[in-house]
């Protein structure tokens, strides 16, 4: 038993090292890949009508010729793609969030480009039908429209196993709100990364993750408008969080590949599909997932879900869902995850951010090593970003003292994107207000609706392009 368990062990070490870690080993290239998850809200405040998506889809994917289509159970289009430009058009979950995402480009003026052409027509057939797309990490109807996935295998098997929580009773503290994949939007990036560089990347972006929140919360939560990035409530305790190494923030510090590799094997996974069956089951540590020799989940047919009991295969890695706010994906890449929707006008400081600090990551290591506005107070990284994302700034820590850290790294990643000699500085505009005034989107909103100011108006800035 103990051979076929170092056997089992030394198999999975192999496979996630092909999947994840060779990929970094070619040369980084300097190329951004971008996804804009957006709400679509009904402006008669009532549920968005899935009808006029369907029809807006149609009309988009005749317009700029997108020619590989994937369609519901239904019939309709959930992801159209640019065989010429690699660019897609999709729902993510539901028909309540739109998600346009870019092929790789050399520059972000590229993307900002083709967005700028995409939403301008959705937004014109949209508003022929009293709807619109805006810049929220969280639809602003999520309460009035229609709670159902996509009917297609991946995104019920997604929704059912979310909604499964209460079998596990207080394992964690769940929230109660296991649709949220159907009303949460994030505005995420992709970097090509080199092995050796991977444990910096990790080590320093886990370290940032405190002061984007102060920069790009935007996913207002609670009754009270008290947490300003929801976000990462809705995953943390949901059962993606089950095992916490599948959510959130590393709280670990890296020193080779080797330990990315380990970090990884300490996940757990939810879900395969075999013989054109999605199947869920109890998130599994991979290392236990790959040494039983039975597993039991259940899948839908005929209306019903159905108890199954299958066989893993080393192949069953490639449905490994990891949720981190910094992603190792299988191509080579860094998914930067953490940051919320942005009002349309400023998506592409997402990206810009995001690409000139990693071209200047020793600088921006050096930098949050040597702070002390944040850290040496006792907290880590977890713990400053769950304090920041809440509306009462933290007694503890100083304004001027935050803002001139935030200034500090923005120009970092103004020195870093001028070394690219694309002029692409230019979005990092908005964010320097952010940082002096410390007031994020979310904080923006709370305040104004706190003012007397309506939900519709935020709405329609937020959509401003």
């Amino acid at each position: 038993m103990e051979s076929k368990n170092i056997t089992t062990s030394e198999k999975l070490d192999e496979a996630i090292y092909d999947k994840y870690i060779k990929p970094t080993q070619r040369k980084r290239k300097p190329c951004v890949g971008t996804e804009f998850e957006l709400p679509v809200v009904n402006l008669s405040g009532e549920a968005v009508d899935f009808n006029i998506v369907h029809a807006v889809t149609d009309e988009f994917v005749l317009h700029f010729a997108f020619d590989r289509l994937s369609r519901d159970e239904d019939g309709f289009i959930y992801a159209a793609e640019s065989s010429q430009t690699g660019d897609i058009l999709s729902y993510d979950c539901s028909y309540n969030t739109l998600e346009l995402s870019f092929g790789t480009k050399d520059d972000i003026h590229e993307v900002d480009r083709l967005f700028r052409q995409y939403y301008t027509f959705l937004q014109s057939l949209l508003g022929q039908y009293g709807h619109t797309l805006t810049g929220m990490g969280v639809n602003p109807h999520y309460a009035v429209n229609r709670s159902e996935p996509i009917h297609n295998g991946r995104y019920r098997m997604l929704l059912h196993h979310l909604k499964s929580y209460d079998k596990y009773g207080d394992a964690i503290p769940f929230h109660h709100n296991p649709n949220f994949g159907l009303f949460s939007c994030a505005a995420q990036v992709q970097l090509d990364v080199e092995e050796a560089a991977l444990p910096e990347v990790f080590n320093t972006f886990t370290k940032l993750e405190p002061l984007k929140s102060v920069l790009f919360a935007n996913s207002l939560w609670g009754d009270r408008h008290e947490l300003l990035c929801g976000r990462d409530l809705f995953w943390r305790n949901s059962l993606h969080g089950l095992n916490r190494h599948n959510v959130d923030m590393y709280n670990v510090s890296f020193t080779s590949s080797g330990d990315v590799l380990s970090y990884i094997k300490s996940m757990s996974i939810y879900c395969v599909e075999k013989d054109g069956k999605y199947i869920n089951f109890r998130p599994t540590p991979l290392e236990d997932y790959f040494s039983t020799g039975s597993m039991e989940g259940e899948y839908f047919a005929e209306g019903g879900y159905h108890s199954i009991r299958f066989s893993p295969e080393m192949e069953d890695l490639k449905y490994l869902r990891s949720f981190k706010f910094e992603d190792l994906t299988y191509r080579g890449t860094v998914e930067f995850r953490s940051v919320c929707t942005q009002p349309v006008r400023d998506l592409m400081s997402v990206a810009a951010f995001h690409t000139g600090l990693m071209e200047n990551l020793p600088a921006l290591s050096e930098r949050l090593e040597a702070d002390t506005a944040l850290y040496h107070k006792g907290y880590n990284p977890t713990e400053l970003r769950q304090l920041l994302n809440r509306r009462a700034f933290p007694s503890f820590l100083k304004k001027s003292e935050v803002s001139s850290l935030l200034t500090d790294v923005l120009d970092l990643s103004a020195q870093g994107l001028k070394g690219r000699n694309l002029g692409e500085e230019s979005y990092l505009s908005p964010l320097y207000e952010r940082a002096e005034t410390l007031i994020s989107p979310a904080r923006k909103m709370a305040e104004g609706l706190d003012n007397g100011i309506p939900l519709a108006s935020f709405i329609k800035d937020y959509a401003e392009l």
